[in-house]
C-alpha cells in the first residue's frame, strides 16, 4: 500500500492491537465479524467505493458504516470498522485487503493468547510445502468450479483433529476466499502475519499521569532496542507512583518511579 493506505494501515493495526489486548474483548469472535465484513466489502464494490470516497467526510462514512453493521457483527468490530472508514485511502481496494488482514491477524492473537501461535506458524508452513508437493490437492483446492463447501469439507477432512483451529479458519478462510491471489501467495502472507505477531512483545506502563504522544513514542523506541522486537504499550495511570514510570515485560520489571527512588533513600537511612 501506499500514501493515505499506509498510514490507515497502521492505524487500523493499532486499533486492533487496543482490542485484542482488552481482557473483554474474544479475540476469536473478533476474527469471525471481520472476516464477515471483508466478505461484504469484497463483494460489494460500490459500498466500498462510498466508503473510501474522499469527497465525504469521515463522520458520515463511519455512520454509514455503523447502520450497516450494527446487530450484525459485535460493537467491537463496528467500532474499529467505523475508525478505518474514517481515515483516508488511496484505493478502495486497500479497506478490504485492511480488513481480512485484521481478521487473520485477530484469529493468530487468540492464538498467541492460548500458547499455540508456535503451533499454528509450523502447521501453516507445513500446509504449503504440503500443497507445493501434491498437484492433485492443489488442483482440488484451487478448482473453480468447485463448491466453496466442498472445498472446506476437503479441508477439514484433512487439517481436522490434525491442527490447531486458528489454522483450519485460516486456510479454510484462504481457499474459499482466495480474492485473486493464488494459494502459495495466501499462505506465504498468512506465515508473515504470524511470525510478526510471535516477534511482537507487549510492555505494560504505570505512569503517576498520562505520557504524551513523544514520550510514548521515545519510550516504545526505547524498550523495542533494548528486547529486538516491535514493542507494544498498555497504559494505565497511577497517581501513587509520584512521577516516573514502571514498565513491566512479561516476567522483567523495571521501575523508574519517584516513588520507588523514596523507598530506596528510606531504606538505606533505615540500614
Amino acid at each position: 500500500m501506499n500514501g493515505a493506505s499506509r498510514e490507515a494501515l497502521g492505524n487500523a493495526r493499532s486499533s486492533l492491537d487496543a482490542l485484542t489486548d482488552t481482557p473483554s474483548v474474544d479475540a476469536t469472535k473478533l476474527a469471525g465479524d471481520l472476516a464477515a465484513v471483508t466478505a461484504l466489502l469484497d463483494r460489494e464494490v460500490s459500498l466500498r467505493r462510498v466508503l473510501t470516497d474522499p469527497s465525504q467526510s469521515g463522520e458520515a462514512k463511519a455512520e454509514l458504516a455503523g447502520r450497516l453493521l450494527t446487530g450484525q457483527v459485535d460493537g467491537s468490530a463496528v467500532d474499529l470498522v467505523k475508525g478505518m472508514v474514517r481515515s483516508r485511502w488511496s484505493q478502495s481496494r486497500d479497506l478490504v485487503d485492511t480488513a481480512e488482514e485484521l481478521a487473520n491477524t485477530a484469529d493468530l492473537t487468540a492464538a498467541q493468547q492460548t500458547g499455540k501461535l508456535d503451533n499454528v506458524e509450523d502447521e501453516l508452513f507445513r500446509f504449503g510445502r504440503i500443497v507445493t508437493s501434491n498437484a492433485a490437492l492443489r488442483s482440488a483446492l484451487t478448482d473453480k468450479a468447485a463448491t466453496t463447501a466442498a472445498k472446506s469439507s476437503l479441508l477439514r477432512s484433512l487439517l481436522g483433529g490434525r491442527a490447531e483451529q486458528v489454522t483450519e479458519r485460516l486456510v479454510v478462510r484462504l481457499v474459499t476466499q482466495p480474492r485473486g491471489r493464488s494459494l502459495e501467495a495466501g499462505l506465504e502472507s498468512l506465515s508473515k502475519l504470524a511470525a510478526e505477531r510471535r516477534n511482537r512483545m507487549v510492555a505494560e506502563v504505570t505512569s503517576a499521569v498520562p505520557l504524551t504522544d513523544q514520550q510514548k513514542q521515545r519510550l516504545g523506541a526505547a524498550l523495542a532496542k533494548i528486547y529486538g522486537r516491535e514493542m507494544h504499550l498498555n497504559l494505565d495511570v497511577d497517581p501513587s507512583v509520584l512521577g516516573g514510570i514502571q514498565v513491566r515485560v512479561g516476567d522483567e520489571f523495571i521501575n523508574g518511579t519517584v516513588a520507588e527512588r523514596l523507598d530506596e533513600v528510606s531504606r538505606r537511612m533505615a540500614g
